[in-house]
This record gives structure tokens, sequence and C-alpha cells, in this order.
């Protein structure tokens, strides 16, 4: 899309308002946590004091609304902390403009970076970034300096406290997390009914991993409903999608299909029942419908094969998920080796390693995060200077509208952008009509700005110009808790607002970090993890033996993160003003779709891994040997813009085919993977359309 269209899009996404499920209960423990700052220093007779503490409590209750697996006391005290070092150094060069421009830019470059590690650190980094410019307006001397910093730890101290005081809904993010894969696998199991090779979004299955990686002390406490049903879920998938496959299920019509059609509704049903224990805490209710269906007939029809090898598995697996659901919600049990191999997250101090780690890996100026990195610390050094020259007050507020709204891509930032402006706007309206109106004092003030924190709160997931405006109310009364004229708050805020927004939307149009020309390497790191998935997968069928269970399981966990890799970098694609030269937006589609069906083949075929006692299976070994160096050469196409070949694969396929003509599920999956394999080679031989599939206005990214 052209540049008019691209900022069109993103100003619609920026002020779309979605509906959400609110959460009140957590929303008033956050505020209240605020109001407990500025209340025990309005006590002590100080509301210059309150108005600049309460950020501590204000950004920690934020980070705790932010999908993070992470204990929320845990978040809130980190956030705090980090906090209050940046205050405390702020405060160090605040009177000297110019080294504290130089530490501005410096902090707000390890902020930027920040996002390397995850984007609850990244926001988190943000928020340091706006404390620091808040505190040049503060202490006066190095023991108010160290009274503040401490306050504002002191607000994250308080929001910890009150969330392990006042619990609200224990385990609910890893609960919906697991009911969500649960469910999704109901939702495809009932469009495999109708589509028999229907796809899968595995990112469900995904947040779920995320969510039952628990820390030691955790993993001590989690509900019994939280140990198995995730892996019953990851083994359900390939089951059904082997079920409901044509080619090595059951066949398209007849009585055999009819038999996996009631198969596949009764376990949705099932899964539905197991996904509505575990996210409201209660016993499993299944309709006895549902039951029977899964009772193996004596008349009637019967699946052969394959498909009833798939469909035995089927139903001892659903029965696993019913019981492993239905043990009491209160029952834990000691971790497992397993678990502590795989599925313990490492305590925070383990995590710097891993940070470090990450930051190196992005440390590169190819990369987006870094190039954001360098473009916010350039916009925020550049947003103090301007404010400051300005005949302003709190010439900080443009800085500060830069850093909330700047993201490392292009759609994020220009939809914030234009979102903080609109709700700033309405916010400093409505707070500035309510001050002339009604005049509050300083409790007043106070209780109002509380209630704008809680709408904040519990508003926080309609969207970013819905919470902008209750900030920008926020502030305003916050401001007034200090005695600060609101004709000048509302003016300061909505000019130097609108600048800071300007210089975000600037900096990245004069120094972009576009996705689009990184879209051949991901796809190609794709196909690299595909093929690793199908290589490992066809080895346990060569040498059923030698296999190892955690070779195949680590190998479909690259691919799926290849795939959500590709999945990101196409959406940020397609709202970029920009078109590569060599990859055509339907070029992309086809492509991917012929990676997920290559994905779908394999993981069909792991339904089918045989045991470890089973006769080693020549065909497959050669196979497996061709397919290695046959994906190496294909990935180097790709990366290049080469011509994919699959010949010398196809050839040992036809030998394989011809040995055993046509018996057993490896040689059919084979062949369909082989036709997965060919839909990729003509999705990427197709020329961009137009000559370079670029609309007027539009930019050629280089390769």
């Amino acid at each position: 899309m052209g540049w008019s269209r691209a900022l069109r899009e993103a100003a619609r996404s920026g002020l779309t308002i979605e509906r959400a499920k609110l959460t009140p209960l957590i929303a008033v423990r956050g505020s209240v946590g605020v109001a407990v700052v500025i209340g025990l220093c309005l006590w002590r007779g100080d509301p210059v004091l309150a108005v600049s503490s309460a950020f501590g409590a204000f950004s920690s209750g934020i980070v705790t609304f932010q999908r993070s697996m992470r204990p929320r006391p845990v978040l809130a005290l980190a956030v705090a902390g980090a906090l209050a070092v940046s205050t405390f150094l702020g405060y160090l060069v605040a009177a000297h403009t110019a080294a504290f421009v130089v530490l501005l830019a410096g902090w707000t470059f390890l902020a930027g970076m920040a996002w390397a590690i995850g984007p609850v650190s990244g926001l988190a980094g943000t928020q340091t970034v706006a404390i620091m410019l808040v505190t040049v307006t503060l202490p006066t001397s190095v023991l108010g300096a160290l009274q503040h910093a401490a306050l504002i730890f002191f607000g994250g101290v308080v929001q910890a406290t009150l969330i392990v005081v006042f619990p609200v809904r224990p385990w609910g993010t890893q609960r919906d997390a697991l009911a969500d894969a649960l469910a999704a696998e109901a939702d495809y199991a009932r469009r495999l009914r109708q589509d028999p090779v229907a796809p899968f979004d595995p990112a469900p299955l995904m947040d779920a991993r995320l969510a039952s990686t628990v820390t030691a002390r955790q993993a001590r406490r989690r509900p019994a409903q939280l140990h198995g049903p995730r892996g019953v879920a990851e083994r359900l998938r390939p089951v059904l999608a082997s079920l409901a496959d044509p080619v090595v299920g059951a066949p398209l019509e007849g009585p055999e299909r009819d038999r996996a059609r009631d198969l596949l509704a009764a376990a949705a049903t099932v899964l539905d029942a197991v996904a509505h224990a575990v996210r409201h805490a209660r016993p499993v209710r299944l309709p006895p419908e549902a039951m029977a269906t899964l009772e193996v007939p004596a008349t009637g029809p019967m699946l052969t094969g394959a498909a009833r090898r798939s469909a035995y598995r089927l139903i001892s697996l659903l029965v696993d998920a019913v019981e492993l659901t239905d043990e009491p919600v209160r029952s834990t049990r000691p971790t497992t080796e397993a678990e502590r191999g795989h599925l313990l997250r490492p305590s925070v101090p383990r995590l710097v390693p891993v940070a470090l780690r990450a930051l190196h890996r992005e440390a590169r100026w190819s990369s987006h995060i870094f190039r954001h990195a360098l473009r916010v610390a350039a916009v925020a050094a550049a947003g103090y200077l301007l404010g400051a020259a300005l005949p302003f007050g709190h010439g900080y507020w443009a800085p500060l509208a830069s850093v909330m709204v700047m993201r490392p891509d292009f759609a994020q930032t220009y939809a914030r952008g234009v979102a903080r402006f609109s709700g700033t706007l309405v916010g400093v309206t409505v707070g500035g009509a309510l001050m002339a109106v009604v005049h509050p004092g300083e409790y007043l003030s106070a209780a109002l700005a509380v209630v704008c924190v809680w709408l904040m709160y519990l508003l926080m997931r309609t969207g970013f110009s819905v919470t902008s405006a209750c900030v920008a109310a926020y502030v305003v009364f916050l401001l007034g808790i200090a005695g600060a004229g609101w004709e000048q708050t509302v003016e300061e805020r909505v000019v130097l607002t609108l600048l800071g927004g300007l210089l975000a939307l600037l900096s990245y149009a004069l120094f972009p970090a576009w996705e689009t020309p990184r879209l051949r390497d991901r796809l190609a790191e794709w196909l690299a993890a595909n093929g690793r998935y199908a290589m490992a997968v066809y080895g346990r069928h060569a040498r059923p033996a030698e296999g190892r269970p955690r070779q195949v399981r680590e190998a479909l966990l690259d691919a799926r993160a290849a795939r959500a890799a590709w999945e990101e970098s196409e959406a940020r694609a397609e709202k970029e003003p920009v078109r590569h030269r060599g990859l055509s937006a339907g070029s992309a589609k086809a492509a991917g779709a012929a990676l997920a069906t290559m994905g779908r083949v394999t993981m069909i075929l792991e339904a089918h891994l045989p045991d470890k006692d089973a006769e080693p299976s020549p065909g497959a070994a050669a196979f497996a040997a061709e397919l290695g160096p046959s994906l190496e050469r294909a990935e180097r196409a790709v990366r290049e813009r080469g011509t994919l070949e699959w010949s010398a694969l196809r050839t040992v396929w036809e030998r394989w085919d011809a040995e055993t003509g046509s018996e057993g599920v490896a040689p059919r999956a084979a062949d369909l993977l082989l036709d997965a394999l060919d839909d990729l080679a003509e999705a990427l031989s197709r020329g961009p359309a137009g000559g370079d599939g670029a609309a007027p206005g539009t930019i050629r990214a280089p390769q």
C-alpha cells in the first residue's frame, strides 16, 4: 500500500475501540495502590511529592496488566526498582542540561533495546524513561532524590502487597491460556468435519506452553487441573488431523467418513467441556451422547487401517484429558524431572545472562530493534531540547509523548501516535472542564485522579486512545493537587503532545526499519525449521529403535517458532508503504500456505510414529537422507531468489512408492509433502504483479 493508505489504516487502527473482557476487581486493586501512595503523601502535607511519587504505583500497576506469565508481584517490584534507579540517576544530572541530555539519550537507547528481551521488558523500559523526564522538576537535594526514589519503589511494594493480600482469580492467566488451547482444538475438530484439510493456528498451543512454564515456587503450588491437559492437547492435534485427512485417514465419502465426523463432533464436545472446567476451576461435565459416540461400536460403520488406529488413539487421549482435568482442584504434586528440565522458568537473577544474550543478538545495524533504540534515543533528546526552548512549562511532555508512542514497527508507532493525540485531546478537555466547573481542592483532585486511574486500568484492553484519554485526565487532576492552573495544563499538554507525536512519526519516516525486506529470510527460516521437523519424523520411521522422543518434539517447537516469526513479519509488512522487489503479497501468502501444508503433513505422519521394536524402513531412510540436502539448496534459493528444484527428492520417493505399492502412511505422506514443496516452488516463481507489485506512491524496499 502507498503512504496515504498506510497512514489511513494506521490512524483507523489507533482510533479503534474494541470490546474486551473487563476486570473491575483487578482495576479497583490497582487504583487502591495509587490512592494509598497519594494519600500518604497528602497526609504528610506535601502535595508536590504526592504528584510525583504516584508514578511508581501507577506504572507498577500498568505492568501487572500486561500478558506475562511471571508472578504479578514480581513484575510490580521489578518495575518499581527500575523506576527508582531511573529517578535517582535523572536527578543527579538534572541541573546540567548537556549532561542530562546525554544521560537521557543513553538511558532511552537501553530502554529501546529492552524490546529484544520481550514486550513487557520494552514497556518497563519505556516507563523508566518517562519517570526520568519527570524528575527534572522534582527534588532539590540528594537526600530529596533518595527520598523520592524510595517513594517510587514504595508504590511498587504497595501494588505487590495488594496482589498478594487480595488475589483476584489466582492462576487466571494460566487457566485462560490452557482453556483457550483446548477450545482451539475443539474448534479445529469441528472444522475438520467439513474441511478434512482445514488449517490450524498453533498460537494457542504456544501460549499454553508458555503459561505452563512456571517458577520453582509456582510449581509447588500449581493446581492439579493445570498439570496434564496441555500435553494431551498437544498429542490430540496430529491425531485429529490424521483421522480427518482423506489420504491417510478415513475415505472422503462413505460410512467411514460418517463415523469420522461423529468422532470429531464428540471430540469437540469433550474438549469444550474440559476447557470450561479448566477456565472456571470446576469438574468436567459431559453429555451422555458424546460419551456414547466415543465407545467402540459393536455393529455399524467401522474404521479400518490408519483411520482405525487414529480413532483408538483419539478415544484414549480424550479419556486422559477428562481424567487429568477432573482431579481435585486444590491438590498438588511434586515437579517431575522432565518439568525441571523443560518447563521451569528461570528466576529473575538467572534471567540476566539470557537478557544479555538477547541484547547482543540484536546489537547489529540490520536489527529493527537496534534501529528503534537509536531512533527513540534521538527523538527523546531532540524532544527534550525543543520542549525546553518553547515558552511552556512542563516541556518534558514532548519527549514523553514521543517515547510512549514509539514502537519497533511502523504500524504501531503511527497508530499509537494518532491515538495518543486524540485521547489526550479528549482527556484534557474533560479534565479541564471539570476543574473549571468544580474547582476541586487537594483531596477532591486526588479522588478524581484515582477515579481516572481506575478507568484506565478497567478499559486498558479496549484501545490506546481510551487509555490515553484516561491518563490525560489523570494528569490534569494530579497537577491540580499541586495547585497548577488547569488552563495552562490543558494548553501545554495538547501542544506538547502534538509536538512529541509529530517527532515520533517523522523519525520513522526518516529512519525506518522496514520488515518487508526480511520476508524472504523469514520464509527461508520457516522452510528450514519445517525441514528439520520432517527429517526428525522420517528418521523415526527409518530407524525406530534409535529415535529420541525429544528430537521430534524440539523440531516441532522450532517449526512453530519459525512460523510465528513469519506470520508476524508478514503482518507487519502488509501495513508498510513498501514492497519487496522480489516477493509480491500474493506470492508471500501462497508460499506461507504451502509451508503450512508441509507442517500439517508432517504432523499427520507424527501421529503414526512406529514403536521402538518396529522394523526399520529403508525407503524412509533414503527419503530423509535426500530431504536434508534438497532443503539446504532450497533454503539458499529462497534467500537468493533462485529456483527451487525437487526432482532428486521426487525420484527417491518414486522408487520408495514403487517398492511399497502405495501401502503405508509414510510414503503417502511423503507424496503430500512433495506436493506442498511443489506449491512453494510455484508460489515463489510468480513474478510480482505490475512489474514490481508496488502501488502508486509505494517505496520499493531493497532486498
